[in-house]
């Protein structure tokens, strides 16, 4: 768990893009595929006979399984000679690690610090637990949020530098699902910065309706 006491930051890259490359994840005949025309809303709330730690749990342990096998669909193309930094439009996300230093890393390199750090986490009794009577830690929540924070990133990866590949997979109906329901469990609890999924707006507007972050309950 050392990535826990590390953070990531998203600063911009310095360079000017000569010009913005049409978002084709953006196109209406791509938006509109789905896999399921499933009421997500509905489906993000927490459930009356549930605890909402292990409702969070729950969901993040799922979500991270499903990121990881979206990102693994695209993953021979994700090299480092292709993306040799971890790049979405605009931002660049540099990897800290536990002493605060940063890590130069290319995107798969990054995607691989986010899914074993993840891994660790919720395979660990003393964070996850599975077993009756185990408690939840205090510092519950606010790992989640970062777990969510970081699955954002590879999430929004794939749609600025992997959405081609991901048509030609037509696998985009699946990427375009899972992104749907896990913005809006992360906004339903408040999970995600508005700040930090400001950079995939246009296409969680054209998605979810609306943008980022903001409303539901709160933690």
């Amino acid at each position: 768990m050392d990535w826990l006491m590390g953070k990531s930051k998203a600063k911009p890259n310095g360079k000017k893009p000569v010009a913005e490359e049409k978002k084709v994840y953006l196109e209406p005949e791509y938006t509109k595929s789905r896999i399921t025309d499933f009421g997500f809303k509905e489906l993000v709330v927490l459930p009356r006979e549930i605890d909402l730690n292990e409702w969070l749990a729950s969901n993040t342990t799922t979500f991270f399984h499903h990121v990881n096998l979206q990102y693994s669909t695209i993953s021979e193309f994700c090299t480092g000679e292709a993306c040799q930094t971890m790049a979405v439009c605009n931002t660049q996300y540099y990897w800290y690690d536990e002493r605060g230093k940063k890590v130069k890393c290319t995107a798969p390199q990054y995607v691989d610090f986010v899914m074993s750090s993840v891994q660790k986490l919720v395979t660990d009794e003393d964070v996850f637990p599975t077993k009756y009577g185990r408690e939840f830690p205090s510092s519950f929540e606010s790992l989640v949020k970062k777990i969510c924070k970081y699955l954002f990133h590879v999430l929004a990866h794939i749609y600025s530098s992997h959405f081609k590949e991901t048509l030609a997979l037509e696998l985009h109906g699946h990427l375009n699902t899972l992104y749907v329901h896990f913005i809006l469990f992360a906004r339903e609890f408040n999970l995600l910065d508005p700040k930090e999924t400001a950079v995939m707006d246009d296409l969680t507007e054209v998605l979810c309706g609306g943008g980022g972050g903001g409303g539901g309950r709160a933690g």
